[in-house]
């Protein structure tokens, strides 16, 4: 049945928090399985909350070991990771300071280098190969958090790598200028104080497709924007808005994507770096 009303009572009865689901009564919802989903239900960003307090060696190279047990395409591991634990380099490099941060890069340049020496010729310069290593990256980078969780180490994975003078990355760290491209950092230590709760997620329509992707509903689109006001559902970045706004949704998109004031028309540092990366195909004529 996928009426309205049940589509409401499906949204009632679950709201899907960072790492997993969490019922408005916990006593509704089954007792998780075992200690990874427990690990996995219990994840959350820590936004620039750190303690001072550098990681323990042992649990940072459990991490990274952990890390590289993520799946990637071929085996061929398209990623490097550059871990920084000078505070006022993380700073500089992403915004926040933790006990230590990992600058996770695609990266083709280490295969590169082995086709080369064995005499092949081989140039990942399209945007495939660029995708592709973006995912190996992001799985790599995500790995890490749940590692990290399971240790009693907090995270934040953030793309404040992205702003700024994005040129700033390969002059502070050496990053090779071609087949190389930061995709996220991932912030690691200890929270200065416990949250109070954990960010909510959508579920249901719009989420999770059964068998073919289903468009949204007029109604659905309603709901979820309403979903998105519901202090209980706690997607909500913040409670600001609610002085100046009817929906959250208006502050997000208006205040805190820009989308009130017309983008200029002009190509994005982005874009400029991903082409000087030699990951953008150049125009065909």
């Amino acid at each position: 049945m996928n009426t309205p009303a049940s589509r409401r009572t499906f949204f009632q009865r679950s709201a899907l928090v960072t790492g997993g689901f969490l019922l408005p009564d916990e006593k509704a919802q089954p007792t998780p399985p075992n200690e990874t989903i427990k690990t996995i239900r219990s994840l959350r960003s820590t936004h620039g909350n750190f303690l001072d307090k550098p990681l323990p060696e042992a649990a940072l190279e459990t991490i990274l070991q952990s890390s590289l047990r993520a799946a990637n395409a071929s085996n061929n591991q398209s990623y490097s990771i550059v871990v920084i634990k000078s505070r006022q380099m993380m700073k500089s490099v992403c915004g926040y300071q933790g006990g230590c941060v990992l600058l996770y890069c695609a990266d083709y340049t280490r295969i590169k280098a082995c086709a080369e020496t064995m005499g092949y010729s081989y140039d990942p310069k399209t945007i495939v190969d660029f995708v592709t290593a973006s995912t190996n990256t992001a799985l790599a980078a995500q790995t890490a958090v749940i590692a990290a969780r399971s240790l009693g180490i907090d995270s934040l994975l953030t793309n404040g790598i992205h702003r700024g003078d994005m040129d700033r990355l390969w002059k502070l760290l050496d990053l090779p200028q071609t087949h190389c491209f930061p995709i996220i950092a991932l912030v690691l230590g200890y929270p200065t104080e416990e949250p109070n709760h954990l960010k909510g997620r959508l579920d249901g329509p719009g989420i999770i497709h059964s068998e073919k992707y289903h468009a949204l509903t007029k109604e659905e689109v309603g709901e979820i924007i309403l979903k998105y006001d519901d202090k209980d559902s706690r997607l909500a970045l913040n409670d600001d808005w609610r002085a100046k706004y009817k929906h959250y949704l208006d502050w997000f998109f208006g205040d805190w994507m820009g989308l009130r004031s017309k983008p200029a028309d002009q190509e994005t540092q982005m874009l400029r770096l991903l082409k000087r990366s030699r990951f953008v195909e150049p125009p065909q004529v």
